[in-house]
């Protein structure tokens, strides 16, 4: 019956909500006479009956005037009980007046009970109906608790009110006062009872939704989540509401940066600006992790020029896409040139340089992947060595004021062909700041970053959504961490600090183990890891050995003697260099190594440059490994490339 009058046209349940309140307005204003009058079966006069008809026709007048029966009552807001009220007073000053005009007796006390009984009548009626509609939707809803009981914690509470997924069962305090309280019907209790809650409440997800500027300690209140097996989700943040990127209710994944163990690195903002602003700048490798965050982040700083170079046709339209939306969305006025190129071809580099006059470079093209270098040695020696010579050559021809290299804690006493062609870049870019002088040269190198391509945390939480197990190299080793949005103003900071030939590093605290980040992202997920001795967890983790060229820990210093910059976090290092002469001669003979495809020749090369290149394991390019092909390749003559 009450799902038939659920599926009724809107005309048809307005109609019906008319017919209701005529009733229950007319029975408010029986039971008003009846109760003055001290008589259960007051019958009204001719006149008495006149009055109240014209009074019931005047109030539901009134109530389609204030917009009343537009109201949806599952979606009832405070709004519409004040449309009510109002309704109701207007009510009862036309019961007053209508007895003035047609002259019929209405005691004193008759509008002031009559006033009350239609507002519980009107109002409670649909407060009834609203109840009955949501009811059977709340039991089907999972139970939730709200970590922070203030205004976003109550916004949230609302909205997931009105949603179909989630049901707020308790709101979680940081204030001792607040416990035991109310807030939208909703308990609070204090957040040294949060296990109880959870346990009495049967509370399946925890949203924290802290206001913005909370002194809350998110890392210690996380580690206090953690013994709960219960998933830990977050809201979005304040700037993206505000830009209506995401809802309040858009619940999802714990940031990274809640992950990260330690505060999060603040930039100088005033110091990146003035190195940015009005200036033209070009992002090599503008589609990737880190150089589409570098140009996110320098769109906001309003340069003149922002040219994206990248190799990757897919990469650079999806960059382009999102900086042309935030350049027109945020009125920014800058022009962006995407450009199809690889860092290897230093004319193309040289040609769009001078055809944009750049003043700054943020070379962020490169080869990354550990065991994908490995397996093949000569495209990392090209891309990483070869296309930084390339690009570092056409800004010196350019006129480029600064040029800043991407690099990685890998290529501090490297063990694998990445990190060694990253230190050779260094030190093709320290032999360039020293054999000229018009293009400032610095390097900013940096441990993992999460969020990237390839970073463990998405990897982690993919296989744990798909029932585990959770893949660990080796249970020992561990990795210094940091977000994409801190790698990329540590580089747009180490910009404007360079004065030519400087490895720029951040302290970025303890690292991490990485058994240990898996761990907590299994628990922090609600889950609980299956182990001998509890064989009834529910995701393993599996230890599949070291890859080749994988190390234990990473470092970020070749020497130890650190020098403090203006930035607290960042720290400077002058390592040994070779001098041009020196260099040159090695790219020489590593670039006929690369145009023989010799891959024993290129590692005995990158050994020999002073990388410090100390491999853990033998030579596994794919191509190289297999005899068939390598004795094919050296049967033809080779292919004489010009890397100039």
């Amino acid at each position: 019956m009450f799902q038939k009058f659920l599926n009724l046209s809107r005309l048809q349940k307005r109609i019906v909500s008319i017919s209701a309140d005529v009733i229950a307005l007319t029975f408010a204003l029986w039971a008003a006479f009846s109760l003055r009058f001290e008589q259960s079966l007051w019958m009204p006069t001719r006149d008495q009956a006149i009055l109240s008809g014209l009074t019931v026709v005047i109030s539901v007048a009134v109530f389609v005037r204030l917009g009343l029966y537009r109201a949806v009552v599952r979606y009832l807001s405070d709004r519409a009980f004040l449309t009510v009220v109002g309704g109701t007073v207007i009510s009862a000053v036309a019961l007053i007046l209508l007895g003035y005009w047609l002259e019929v007796a209405v005691p004193r006390s008759v509008p002031i009970i009559y006033a009350a009984l239609a507002f519980i009548f009107v109002a409670g009626s649909r407060m009834g109906v609203r109840m009955l509609v949501m009811h059977p939707g709340r039991r089907n809803k999972q139970p939730v608790a709200i970590i922070g009981a203030g205004e976003t914690g109550l916004q949230l509470c609302q909205a997931l009110e009105q949603g179909t997924e989630y049901r707020p069962v308790a709101f979680i305090s940081f204030l001792k006062a607040n416990h035991r309280a109310l807030i939208n019907g909703v308990p609070v209790y204090d957040i040294g009872h949060v296990e109880k809650a959870v346990r009495k409440h049967r509370v399946k997800r925890l949203l924290l939704a802290l206001d913005a500027g909370s002194s809350v300690d998110r890392k210690r209140l996380l580690k206090q989540l953690e013994p709960l097996a219960v998933p830990v989700q977050t809201v979005p943040s304040m700037a993206e509401l505000i830009s209506g990127n995401k809802r309040i209710n858009d619940i999802r994944d714990l940031e990274i940066e809640d992950l990260l163990g330690r505060e999060p690195v603040r930039p100088d903002n005033a110091q990146i600006s003035e190195g940015l602003f009005g200036k033209s700048v070009m992002v090599t490798g503008a589609g990737g992790s880190i150089g589409s965050e570098l140009c996110r982040q320098i769109i906001r700083h309003k340069p003149r020029i922002l040219v994206l170079f990248e190799i990757s046709e897919f990469a650079l339209y999806s960059i382009e896409r999102e900086l042309r939306s935030i350049n027109a969305i945020e009125g920014l006025g800058v022009k962006i040139h995407p450009l199809l190129g690889s860092v290897v071809h230093r004319r193309r580099s040289e040609a769009a340089m001078r055809a944009f006059a750049v003043d700054t470079v943020y070379h962020a093209a490169a080869y990354k992947h550990v065991p994908l270098v490995e397996h093949n040695v000569i495209e990392g020696v090209q891309n990483n060595v070869f296309g930084t010579w390339h690009t570092a050559e056409a800004a010196i021809a350019a006129g480029v004021e600064r040029f800043v290299l991407v690099s990685t804690d890998k290529a501090v006493r490297p063990t694998n062909v990445m990190g060694a062609t990253k230190r050779l870049a260094e030190l093709v870019l320290q032999a360039l700041a020293h054999r000229q002088s018009g293009t400032v040269f610095s390097m900013v190198r940096f441990g993992n970053v999460l969020g990237s391509s390839g970073s463990v945390v998405p990897l982690f939480r993919d296989q744990i959504r798909d029932g585990g197990p959770v893949t660990v190299t080796h249970p020992d080793i561990i990795r210094y961490f940091m977000t994409i949005p801190e790698a990329s103003q540590l580089v747009l900071q180490a910009g404007n600090m360079g004065q030519g030939g400087e490895v720029f590093v951040l302290d970025m605290g303890e690292p991490v183990k990485i058994v240990d980040l898996a761990r907590k992202i299994i628990r922090l997920m609600g889950l609980e890891e299956k182990t001998e001795e509890k064989p009834d967890g529910d995701i393993e983790i599996v230890f599949s050995g070291l890859r080749p060229g994988e190390k234990l820990f990473e470092e970020l210093l070749i020497g130890n003697n650190p020098q403090g910059t203006a930035h607290p976090r960042i720290m400077m290092a002058r390592e040994i260099s070779l001098s041009w002469p020196e260099l040159q001669k090695i790219l020489e003979s590593l670039g006929r190594a690369s145009q023989a495809f010799d891959c024993e020749a290129a590692v005995e090369l990158l050994k020999e440059a002073q990388t410090g290149y100390v491999p853990n394991g033998s030579l596994s390019d794919l191509v190289w490994s297999n005899a068939d092909t390598c004795a094919e390749a050296h049967s033809s003559t080779p292919k004489v490339v010009s890397f100039n």
